[in-house]
């Protein structure tokens, strides 16, 4: 492994200049495109799940919203093995050995099998008290037990499609895995609507067909990648010192997780804390923090390509490269923030008339909007930074950082929902503090070369 580099250029191109920024461009445009639209297609198609059960009833809409709380949970933790993978790939690559980025693609895949087995009989054992957790009504619970043991036998597959995405991206292909996607999640609505209706399963038959339409993209990802191993000679068998490798790795990504969801807790912690229970702020805070979550897709895509650029020129061991498409990537985070909240700002009177009714609820949430509006640009900046530094193999950083900004937002936020209160305050707190104090620590790190490490890891 190299240290710190200094000095080192690309002694075949101007990275910096007019023409490479212009490639420079196109790398991202390439990359970041794809990456965007199969983001959206996600959630769209969850709608379209919620939309066919919600058809069964209230109780089975409800059971569906408290089993998936806890899928979500699981896989959004282990979104390390996009992520790692990703960088770890991009290095190899970057450094010229094909195979070997591969071959750290497959350690990748095989970790996600070893976690996937585990939480899948970890989960299946302990649905029944997860569900009992949320208090809910029996009705509920029976279709949230019902739905959730059966859910449990695709975490495999997703944790396989999270790893083989990462080999994908790393070997900068984002084209493939939005294919897999869209044609995955067609195949979620067919077979849900066939298993909830004709074949009268009810919410079973919607967890069934969530499960095959999983593990057939899995096949499809892990198809693509075992091909390409097999043209490099990389082996197919589990490596024990690179799975462990890529589980010590993790670690820090976990972490930094972690204090992500712990700040978005604590935010809806607050905003109960300052309205008294609220019923209205409460979904006045959950109608303006899905608008903002989607928005997140659009600036997380600029991410997705500054892992998978990052981690290939640093690979490559060209840190003038690094830098001018770190500085050119930093700029389309901005300008996208911009673009996300004015468009946001502009729409945010006509918005809350497409989820509620609820008058009440319409007038809460426009303040709150264009206070989102007004962090957009950070947001972008932040997004794109975390993705440069995730795409450097600086996990250990941004555990720290996370765990730092947590420690700073968290007292801050709690201690205005119980002064000041509002809805409003909760979210102005949001907006500067917690995504201002990332930004803050990103961009110390950014301006260091500590990140800056060469060569293969």
């Amino acid at each position: 492994m190299s240290g710190p580099a200094e000095s080192t250029t690309s002694p075949t191109h101007d990275p910096g200049g007019q023409a490479g920024r212009r490639a420079h461009d196109r790398e991202i445009v390439r990359l970041a495109v794809p990456a965007f639209l199969a983001l959206v297609a996600e959630p769209l198609f969850l709608l379209a799940d919620a939309a066919i059960v919600g058809h069964l009833g209230t109780p089975q809409l409800a059971g569906l919203g408290i089993a998936a709380v806890v899928l979500q949970t699981v896989v959004g933790l282990c979104v390390f093995l996009a992520y790692g993978t990703t960088a770890s790939v991009a290095r190899a690559l970057g450094a010229g050995d094909r195979r070997r980025a591969l071959a750290l693609g497959v350690d990748g895949l095989w970790l996600g099998v070893l976690i996937g087995a585990v939480a899948t009989l970890a989960g299946i054992a302990l649905t029944g008290p997860l569900v009992t957790a949320f208090g809910a009504d029996p009705a509920v619970a029976d279709h949230a037990t019902t739905y959730l043991r059966i859910a449990f036998l695709g975490v495999t597959p997703l944790l396989l499609m999270l790893a083989a995405t990462g080999v994908l991206r790393g070997l900068q292909d984002t084209r493939t895995p939005l294919f897999v996607a869209v044609a995955g999640n067609l195949l979620n609505i067919v077979l849900n609507v066939v298993l909830v209706y004709p074949v009268g399963l009810g919410i079973a038959g919607s967890a069934l067909g969530s499960v095959l339409a999983q593990v057939a993209s899995a096949a499809a990802l892990v198809v693509v990648v075992v091909r390409g191993a097999r043209r490099e000679y990389a082996s197919l068998r589990p490596d024990r010192a690179g799975i462990l490798a890529a589980a010590h790795a993790a670690v820090a990504l976990v972490i930094r997780t972690l204090t992500l969801r712990a700040a978005l807790i604590v935010t809806t912690y607050a905003v109960v804390l300052g309205s008294d229970g609220s019923p209205a702020d409460l979904a006045a805070h959950q109608l303006a923090f899905t608008l903002w979550s989607f928005l997140a897709f659009a600036l997380d895509a600029i991410a997705i390509a500054a892992q998978a650029l990052t981690g290939r020129y640093l690979g490559a061991g060209d840190v003038a490269a690094v830098r001018a498409v770190t500085r050119r990537m930093m700029g389309w985070g901005l300008a996208s923030g911009v673009v996300t909240g004015a468009s946001l700002a502009a729409l945010s009177p006509w918005l809350p008339a497409l989820f509620t009714t609820d008058e009440a609820v319409r007038s809460l949430v426009v303040p709150v909007l264009l206070v989102a509006a007004a962090g957009q640009p950070v947001c972008g900046l932040v997004f794109v930074l975390d993705g440069v530094l995730i795409g450097a193999g600086d996990g250990t950083y941004l555990a720290w950082a996370g765990l730092l900004v947590l420690a700073v937002f968290a007292p801050v936020v709690l201690a205005v929902a119980a002064t000041v209160g509002g809805l409003v305050w909760v979210w102005v707190v949001f907006s500067a503090v917690f995504m201002g104090a990332r930004a803050v620590v990103l961009l110390a790190r950014e301006r260091g070369d500590r990140w800056l490490v060469t060569g293969l890891r």
